[in-house]
């Protein structure tokens, strides 16, 4: 089976700009274009094959006809585990915490969310939220949320191009104005806000909050984990590689190209690769794929060695 293709859904958010249309191409009539699900099998919006055999089907109809593309390490979850996504936020997101599994599959009927972020681009002076500076007590808390005083205990990051921030679920977060970002998820659309800065939704109501969901999930605690890649880089033939982040539900790799990048998508797992930065050329089994920055493509289990020429930047996700 050779790699495809894939066409993501869009989301029109009111927080959403315009660079994934300007800046990466996509081909979408919402405005905003606040997100672009590249790789995703969920009801909220499935991404479709846009070439091979599969072209015009999506993402779950292929994997419904043929499951051993996904991989042996994928049988373990009840349902397709990943969703890969670009956020453009023009304006700020809302401070908002993701249920862990088992609280999610209990109250939501799917997985919870941890998920990864790779910043591809943040205008001068960006932040994020990334946890709290400080642990904080449930009474704390509450009276926070409730006086609107909870900005005084966030913990907020200067953004940089290049940065990775792993979110496990329960870490408390809000991405701020003026940041573009891969995210590499678990599968599921399960967000709580807490604050939503007064915005008024597209039914002329003030956009629902969820306090006491996020009472019951968040960590009250500063983040377990640097900012940066949580593994090594390594210098090889062709690419540099350094680990982004990897846990129970995926591992990120980033390649920087200096020619080539060789891969073997073998049994084990499928293969995401997101091309970010420059034009790429893709060579499986005879035949060549040009990528375009922004262009994502599923590499089935068992395709076997592929290679990607070029000299930009590519995000690879296995499970």
């Amino acid at each position: 089976m050779r790699p495809f293709k894939i066409s993501p859904a869009f989301k029109d958010y009111l927080w959403g700009g315009t660079r994934l249309r300007d800046e990466y191409g996509k081909k979408c009539d919402l405005n905003p274009v606040a997100e672009s699900w590249e790789l995703s099998c969920h009801k909220d919006g499935p991404s479709t094959a846009a070439d091979g055999v599969f072209a015009g089907l999506t993402l779950r109809e292929i994997i419904e006809k043929q499951p051993a593309l996904t991989g042996t390490d994928c049988e373990k979850f009840a349902d397709f585990p990943i969703l890969v996504k670009f956020i453009d936020a023009k304006d700020n997101l809302s401070v908002q915490v993701h249920p862990t599994d088992d609280y999610a599959k209990r109250v939501e009927g799917e997985y919870g969310k941890t998920e990864i972020w790779y910043v591809l681009d943040a205008e001068p002076g960006s932040t994020l939220i990334y946890g709290f500076n400080r642990e904080l007590g449930e009474a704390e808390f509450r009276r926070r949320l409730a006086d609107s005083t909870l900005d005084e205990v966030l913990n907020f990051v200067p953004v940089h191009k290049g940065d990775t921030f792993f979110i496990p679920a329960g870490t408390l977060h809000g991405i701020g104005k003026g940041i573009l970002i891969a995210e590499i998820q678990q599968n599921s659309n399960s967000t709580y806000r807490v604050y939503d800065y007064g915005r008024i939704g597209a039914d002329g109501k003030p956009r629902p909050l969820h306090i006491e969901k996020a009472l019951e999930v968040t960590d009250r605690c500063p983040p377990r984990r640097p900012v940066g890649p949580q593994g090594e880089t390594i210098e090889k033939d062709g690419y540099i590689e350094s680990l982004l982040a990897s846990c129970e539900y995926f591992t990120v790799r980033e390649i920087t190209l200096k020619d080539t990048f060789t891969d073997n998508a073998d049994e084990t797992s499928f293969r995401s690769v997101l091309n970010l930065t420059e034009e790429a050329v893709l060579f499986c089994d005879g035949e060549e794929m040009v990528l375009k920055p922004g262009d994502s493509v599923f590499v089935p289990a068992g395709t076997g060695s592929y290679t990607v020429k070029g000299s930009g930047k590519l995000l690879v996700t296995t499970v």
